[in-house]
């Protein structure tokens, strides 16, 4: 594979280059890490910027027909979008049914649109390893919005906060209450807390949902990266394209502040930081899953601790003190 031909196919907005290119960084074997890693380095040369927005909510609560809707509405407007959703991977066998494209039937039909799902493997908090590199790729054929729907597993979910520019988080009708919406994790990382099927008999549960978290996103602490009257709790409609164009005004209001404060590009320095870090993490663990001294060491220690000779926790800290 000539990176240097599909670092500039995927440059000109070529969709076929960028389905490659996410396939190349999200493979595990050595030769592709390398090249996956040079195609990184080359394009963040391009300084192209995308609106990073990332979507979570529970299994059935409109999360895919939400996207589609809003989604056609962006390239309505002439902006270009992809979508990166993340699908759970089974823990038995592995696999995943990878199926947000057969749902945004209309979405995925649009020149203007770019979905592509993924397995979350055995990635935790909601999001595949990649994602954030799928989206430096996004970014860099040219797109305008980029949109990240992650597995749907409620309060654990946050890491999906390190990704994007925009956290919504997508509820259900009376899917709670005040005491239900102080809880701590998700909630705190949401931007906009969007009550989705608020039409027909549902309207008035919608609206009282609202309601109860609006008055919750006043009992929690305020964060620096917000003004006077965010977070905030608003409903819509995906299924009757209702609310979405207030939404979509809300965001952009939103990050127009952020950039003339300075949070937006603070935060994405942070994230940075962060991923360096979530890097080297993994880099760590990698380490002890070849075969190598670090792993015999693992062998022997963990042999102990089967027998008895040693506490888990002064073998774990044994082991650490050799890497």
């Amino acid at each position: 594979m000539d990176m240097t031909d599909l670092a500039s196919r995927l440059a000109s907005g070529d969709r076929r280059a960028l389905a490659r290119a996410i396939t190349l960084v999200e493979s595990r074997r050595a030769d592709h890490r390398e090249a996956a890693l040079a195609l990184l380095a080359d394009l963040a040369r391009s300084g192209r910027e995308a609106l990073r927005i990332g979507l979570s909510g529970t299994p059935g609560v409109g999360k895919s027909t939400f996207i589609e809707s809003f989604g056609l509405r962006l390239t309505g407007q002439g902006l270009k979008v992809a979508v990166l959703a993340v699908d759970p991977s089974s823990a038995r066998s592995g696999g995943s049914i990878l199926g947000d494209k057969t749902r945004m039937e209309r979405l995925s039909r649009d020149p203007q649109a770019f979905i592509r799902p993924s397995p979350s493997q055995t990635h935790l908090g909601g999001v595949a390893r990649r994602t954030r590199e799928a989206v430096a790729l996004c970014e860099a054929a040219g797109f305008d919005v980029v949109l990240i729907e992650t597995v749907g597993v409620g309060q654990s979910e946050t890491v999906v906060a390190q990704l994007c520019d925009l956290f919504l988080l997508l509820l259900a009708p009376a899917g709670g209450d005040e005491l239900q919406g102080v809880k701590r994790g998700i909630m705190e990382m949401a931007d906009l807390i969007l009550v989705n099927k608020a039409d027909g008999d549902l309207k008035p549960a919608a609206l009282r949902t609202v309601a109860d978290y609006a008055g919750a996103l006043r009992l929690l602490r305020r964060r620096p990266q917000d003004p006077e009257d965010f977070p905030k709790a608003m409903p819509v409609s995906a299924l009757e394209e209702q609310g979405l164009a207030d939404a979509w005004a809300e965001m952009q209001a939103l990050v127009a502040w952020r950039r003339e404060t300075g949070h937006f590009a603070r935060r994405r320095a942070e994230q940075a930081r962060h991923w360096f870090e979530e890097e080297v993490r993994e880099g760590l663990l990698a380490v002890l899953s070849r075969p190598g001294p670090a792993r015999e060491r693992m062998a022997r220690l963990g042999a102990a601790v089967t027998r008895g000779e040693i506490t888990p926790e002064a073998a774990a800290a044994e082991l650490l003190t050799t890497l």
